[in-house]
């Protein structure tokens, strides 16, 4: 993995922000290998049988990272948290085109371990629990924000108080609450 400093990052996301190409090209063998290891840490808890593999998430995220043109980034904590909501949109995306969905079909019922076993080997459903973050996310936008960043995007609770400019002990606390509220919302399904 290329050593890197938050700082090098940030320069080059505002440099691109300013329109300067070259600062891309710098930038992603920077965050490339730390984005293949999120990846590859979500893909972990996928079934057996996903046909998804890590690098073509991983480089389905970067070409939605190059067409995102009105992202104003501001750090290297800011996307991250845009890449991981990235990584939950391609592979919900995934999920439902393969016929996953949320009731019938080949959907499964998993519990809340199951599915915020963040950095475990263990399968989740994540229509499931796309469908219930969306949900938290009417109730509590932050809760959801924590919840995406953490399961989707492998971020540390510090990482995720820098990129929600919250004090980490929120993040913990954003967590623990989300956690309560998603175990209650998936097993009133089953």
């Amino acid at each position: 993995m290329i050593a890197q400093s938050p700082d090098e990052v940030t320069q080059l996301l505002l440099a691109w922000n300013s329109g300067d190409e070259a600062a891309l090209d710098k930038l992603i063998p920077l965050v490339y290998e730390e984005l293949r290891q999120v990846a590859k840490r979500y893909m972990r808890r996928e079934r057996e049988d996903h046909t998804l593999q890590t690098a073509a998430l991983v480089n389905e995220v970067y070409l939605r990272l190059i067409d995102a043109k009105n992202v104003r980034w501001q750090d290297r904590a800011h996307f991250f948290a845009i890449s991981a909501q990235l990584m939950r949109r391609v592979l919900v995306e995934f999920a439902r085109r393969r016929g996953q969905i949320k009731r019938g079909g080949e959907a499964r019922q998993i519990s809340i371990e199951e599915a915020l076993a963040v950095g475990r080997d263990q399968n989740a459903d994540v229509v499931a629990l796309d469908d219930a973050l969306t949900e938290l996310a009417k109730l509590n936008p932050r809760q959801s924000r924590v919840v995406e960043l953490r399961f989707f995007g492998g971020l540390t609770e510090e990482e995720i108080a820098e990129a929600l400019k919250i004090s980490p002990r929120t993040a913990r606390n954003d967590w623990r609450l989300a956690r309560a509220w998603l175990y209650r919302e998936l097993n009133k399904e089953q």
